[in-house]
């Protein structure tokens, strides 16, 4: 976030026991932006939103255009908006090719992402496409299970669906639900593992491949509605919409509030509260290490964080 706003973190807390791991304990301490957009008029509360982002801003500027529009009576069937749909792209990309390498002990590669930056501002896919082609990347697919072989535990993953078949699930948002997100009761994760359907094999390189899948379809014109840009819309009372967004990390969702033309209520719901939910994957994946060498499960954090990613800081408190 920008405009004076701490965008404030995720906190990762390790105490030790036998010798190793003895609990885990993760939390979003993150603000909510709803104090910021309360009492404004509504058309300019909307703008100020992708200002207050410092990450996938296209996304959250469209979902609250979106979300004011359903409040005003305008539906929006499930679609891609290219612009998300390329900021997604550029999220991947940003993954695979600056943070992916040195995980593995190779060097970013900084000249293609530019390139690859390149090509997506120009939309020419099909120069993307070869870029993706890089016997590198085939090199690094490879490696992904040398990160660190966690089986995947088959976390429960968030189900594909747009704004109208949200409200079946939740008729109404709220302070609460945005801090901490539940699927029928329980945590679920959000992004292009689960978009994809999930599937057996490692945790980590089930989710990073699922990013390269997704980045690569974009790049060959064959993504489907529910990838990775798919937005929609649905008014949910007379005055109140909601709006949905799949970004590169997994589903947003905005909710305005209308007291006649000024916001009287905003919700937003970001993929980060899914995916590092105090019950989510990360504890399972951290469960059970060897806690002797502090340096080694620093490094083990970092990837699983990475894995996850999430859209602000993280900071790690036990060691």
């Amino acid at each position: 976030m920008s405009a004076g706003i701490d965008p404030g973190c995720i906190r990762i807390r390790l105490a030790p026991g036998g010798g190793g791991i003895g609990s885990i304990a993760v939390a979003s301490e993150r603000p909510q932006v709803s104090s910021v957009l309360r009492g404004r008029p509504a058309d300019a509360a909307v703008s100020l939103v992708p200002l207050l982002f410092a990450l996938c801003g296209k996304a959250q500027g469209r979902a609250a255009e979106l979300a004011l529009a359903a409040a005003r009576g305008q539906a929006m069937a499930p679609g891609i908006d290219p612009a998300i749909a390329a900021e997604a792209a550029r999220e991947h990309l940003w993954r695979w090719l600056l943070d992916l390498p040195p995980l593995l002990g190779d060097s970013p590669l900084k000249e293609e992402f530019t390139a690859a930056l390149g090509c997506i501002a120009s939309d020419q896919r099909a120069s993307l496409a070869t870029l993706l082609d890089d016997p590198r990347l085939a090199r690094f697919t490879a490696r992904l299970d040398d990160l660190d072989a966690v089986p995947d535990a088959m976390a429960t993953l968030l189900p594909a669906m747009d704004a109208a078949a949200s409200l079946r699930h939740w008729p109404r948002l709220d302070a609460g639900f945005c801090r901490q997100p539940n699927w029928r009761g329980g945590a679920a994760e959000t992004g292009a593992h689960a978009r994809r359907g999930g599937g057996p094999g490692h945790a980590f390189a089930l989710r990073w491949l699922a990013r390269l899948a997704e980045l690569r379809d974009w790049a060959q014109g064959v993504a489907k509605v529910g990838a990775g840009g798919t937005a929609s819309a649905v008014p949910v009372a007379p005055g109140i919409g909601r709006a949905l967004v799949e970004t590169a990390r997994g589903l947003l969702m905005h909710e305005i509030v209308l007291d006649g033309d000024t916001v009287a209520e905003y919700f937003i719901v970001a993929p980060t509260e899914w995916n590092f939910h105090p019950q989510g994957p990360l504890a399972g994946w951290l469960g059970g290490a060897e806690g002797k060498d502090r340096e080694a499960l620093r490094a083990r954090v970092a990837l699983a964080v990475a894995t996850l990613d999430p859209c602000v800081r993280w900071e790690l408190d036990g060691l």
